[in-house]
């Protein structure tokens, strides 16, 4: 009888263990994973907070989580088993410590595939907010299969270094009066996302809202403009992290092929212009530093906005004075975007920055070589 009792038992018990479900926990440091931007690796953990920054992980199986935390709460563009493009698959935030986020679970894929999914999946996660928003720290992904090695880093490269033009500030909105809010920013939606899917490049964003040359917006943070940040790992590590961890070149897996600066409208958001002499001094300080990154070949594309008529002769004739190989200006005039394509706080929205990067494309395609195509702006 205790035999026949036991035998129940276990026959009970084996159609509920069949039903469980298999997870791989996956370091977020696995060299499987392709991180795009500036990263902190620590044991297990990756950590990144500039704008634009984003991650590509392939998988096997119908299940894909992670394990991430933040110090404030930010949001991500996702994409399934697709190239990134102007929409998202869907958006997700994060907050709170070692939370976990489900991305994509079987009810997902049977929703989207049906009995025809592919043996390997990709995702795309794209950080849409700034360092201002948080630095978020991936601690593991989660599987139903196994990793698969992601796609490396594109041969095409583009580093863009910029203020909140470049960040995506109130990009998704279409009212110029409402005020910024975290949820309508969206790097992928500015000109340099736009180029960058043009030459279907990766590209690297070193951009922060407020950033000047010689001084931020309102004359803000003065001694802390671009020309210090655009050396550190992080965004905002000078204020969280008193010892700033700092970048170098070598730790890039592929050298950008081309330099876009897009700033100076923060030097000139007070009535009171800067001295001339001082931005130039500061601008080729950039200049350097970047030259000093890649090489004196290395080459750079200089934007000025339309903040105001002077900013266009300053950003010019400090590429002038550099006397640096391969260093190049493009200015815009009002007839850049209009007053009817700003979006919150009257920052450029997607119609905008499309027009942007009808100007851009142009001049990286010259001091690349990159042919121009018939592919669409978008």
């Amino acid at each position: 009888m205790k035999k026949y009792l036991v035998l129940l038992l276990l026959a009970a018990a084996l159609p509920l263990a069949s039903k469980t479900k298999t997870r791989i926990v996956n370091p977020a440091s696995d060299e499987r994973i392709v991180y795009v931007g500036r990263t902190l690796v620590e044991g297990n953990r990756v950590s990144m907070d500039w704008s634009g920054s984003y991650l590509r992980v392939a998988f096997t199986g119908d299940y894909l989580a992670m394990k991430v935390s933040d110090t404030k709460k930010n949001y991500y563009n996702v994409w399934l088993d697709a190239r990134p493009g102007p929409e998202a698959d869907k958006v997700i935030s994060t907050f709170g410590k070692d939370s976990l986020v489900v991305l994509y679970d079987e009810s997902d894929f049977k929703a989207r595939y049906g009995k025809k999914a592919p043996e390997v999946h990709t995702v795309c996660l794209q950080k849409r907010t700034e360092g201002e928003q948080g630095l978020t720290t991936f601690s593991s992904f989660i599987t139903a299969g196994d990793l698969v090695a992601a796609e490396p880093v594109r041969p095409r490269v583009i580093e863009f270094i910029g203020d909140s033009y470049t960040c995506g500030y109130g990009s998704e909105n279409s009212v110029a009066s409402d005020p910024f809010k975290p949820e309508t920013e969206n790097q992928n939606k500015t000109y340099a996302a736009i180029a960058g899917r043009y030459f279907d490049a990766d590209i690297y964003v070193i951009a922060h809202s407020g950033m000047g040359i010689i001084r931020n917006y309102n004359s803000k943070l003065k001694g802390y403009t671009m020309i210090q940040r655009y050396q550190n790992v992080f965004d905002n590590g000078f204020d969280e992290v008193p010892d700033a961890p700092k970048w170098t070149a070598d730790r890039m897996p592929v050298k950008p092929a081309i330099t876009v600066i897009y700033l100076g409208a923060n030097d000139f958001s007070t009535s009171l212009q800067p001295l001339k002499k001082n931005f130039i001094k500061n601008y080729i300080t950039l200049l350097r530093e970047i030259k000093d990154f890649y090489g004196e070949d290395h080459p750079v594309l200089c934007l000025a906005a339309n903040r105001d008529p002077e900013l266009g002769e300053y950003v010019r004739d400090a590429a002038e004075a550099s006397g640096m190989d391969k260093v190049e200006f493009l200015g815009f005039s009002t007839a850049a975007h209009s007053h009817s394509e700003l979006g919150a706080s009257s920052h450029p929205a997607y119609a905008a920055h499309r027009k942007l990067a009808y100007g851009v494309i142009p001049c990286i395609a010259t001091l690349t070589g990159w042919a121009l195509t018939d592919k669409p702006v978008e």
